[in-house]
């Protein structure tokens, strides 16, 4: 049987666009951790710490779709440089800023500024797009993004922490901007794979942003990847919580590792199907299976059955963002796709702070056990949210198909699907 992932890599410059991309999205999950770090060394000041880098994720979430959109009407080349360029100088401040003893609220200033740094794997699934638009290829490329977003989310924050706890404080956030750097100089110059500008939609008016075309079917999906990056954001902070109190602080490494592993696998097979379910009720099995997963967290009694519980509890965020991807792709105007998908992966990220953030004040007050229903209310809604999502999406499908009062989206998707 040919290897799928294999033949996507066929088409000219897709090796090195997606190199390029994978270099240039690391410092998205490195930055906020390193902060965090950076500070509570520096300051002694866990709150502070917090508080700024949760700063900078708020602006990445406000900035990044901005930005994005930017690109879908001026071109990656235009303005990935200059959004680039503001976010590096923005946390090379913050640094200094710190090192220096500055006031506090220039933390937070630059914080924010630093925030307008790009999302690249919306850039790089933007070029996927261009590449296989119309093909089968499309789902898989999507599901390697999927794998790739879980293993940078893996690797980034640890390396940011081993960093800046082995080198110097700075390190982590300051090895995150060089990344950033190196990456973006590597993706602009190729050219031959940058989507097109397209200033106009399909009816000839101009190109309006993602939201506007369908805001409600957008929303609910970015909404979805909240709720699955909170489940993310509570399993990283109960598993060190849990491998703390079972007195093997080193075995949270190895829970997150089969977690990822679990996750990564799913999305590597899921990737390889040739499934031809229509996408939104994709959308509301994978969450399903998402908010059922969940439940075993609170049978876990020692690392092993941990490790195990988050296995499988892994093996449907990867496909939810698959789906979620693939509904974002064939619901946003073709003008606007790197801003909706912006929308989506920062839903994502904003998640992951969510669950990090309510599930470390639910280990606090009731010890592991609350963080883990942290992650069962999550999951709940993952599926709540698949369900209210049920009819814009059909409605935004028909739309996109050009045809308002057309088939249902079971039967014209069915047909579509991948």
């Amino acid at each position: 049987m040919p290897n799928p992932y294999g033949a996507l890599f066929r088409a000219p410059g897709s090796v090195a666009f997606s190199a390029a991309g994978f270099v240039a999205r690391m410092p998205l999950s490195m930055a906020g951790i390193g902060i965090i770090t950076m500070l509570s060394q520096m300051r002694g000041e866990y709150g502070l710490a917090g508080a700024v880098s949760a700063a900078f994720t708020l602006s990445t979430a406000l900035c990044g779709p901005r930005i994005s959109r930017l690109v879908d009407r001026r071109g990656q080349g235009r303005v990935l440089l200059p959004a680039t360029g503001a976010g590096v100088l923005a946390m090379g401040v913050l640094l200094l800023c710190a090192r220096y003893d500055a006031p506090v609220w220039t933390l937070f200033v630059s914080a924010v500024v630093a925030g307008t740094m790009p999302n690249m794997a919306a850039m790089v699934r933007a070029r996927w797009t261009h590449v296989y638009r119309g093909s089968d290829r499309l789902h898989t490329a999507y599901s390697l993004e999927s794998v790739v977003d879980e293993l940078t989310f893996v690797v980034g924050p640890a390396l940011s922490v081993a960093l800046s706890t082995a080198l110097f404080p700075e390190a982590g956030p300051l090895v995150a901007a060089v990344l950033l750097i190196l990456g973006v100089l590597l993706f602009v110059p190729q050219k031959r794979t940058e989507p097109p500008v397209i200033r106009h939609s399909a009816d000839g008016t101009p190109a309006a942003s993602a939201l506007r075309g369908g805001p409600l079917a957008l929303a609910l999906l970015a909404l979805t990847l909240v709720a699955g990056g909170t489940i993310v954001g509570t399993v990283d902070v109960v598993s060190v919580a849990f491998a703390e109190e079972q007195g093997s602080p080193a075995g949270a490494g190895i829970v997150l590792s089969v977690y990822a592993v679990g996750s990564a696998g799913a999305g590597l097979a899921f990737g390889a199907l040739g499934l031809t379910t229509p996408l939104p009720r994709l959308l509301l099995l994978s969450t399903a299976g998402t908010a059922l997963t969940t439940f075993p967290l609170l049978l876990v009694s020692d690392l092993a059955t941990l490790s195990a519980a988050v296995f499988f509890s892994g093996l449907f965020f990867a496909p939810t963002m698959i789906v979620v991807m693939g509904l974002v792709e064939r619901t946003v105007p073709p003008a606007a796709l790197t801003e909706g998908m912006t929308w989506a992966i920062t839903g994502l990220s904003v998640g992951v702070a969510l669950g990090a953030s309510l599930s470390g004040g639910m280990v606090d007050r009731f010890g592991p056990s609350g963080g883990f229903a942290v992650a069962i209310a999550a999951g709940g809604a993952t599926v709540l949210l698949a369900l209210t999502a049920q009819r814009p999406l059909s409605r935004s499908l028909r739309e996109s198909a050009g045809d308002p009062a057309g088939p249902s989206a079971d039967e014209g998707h069915a047909k579509a699907a991948p």
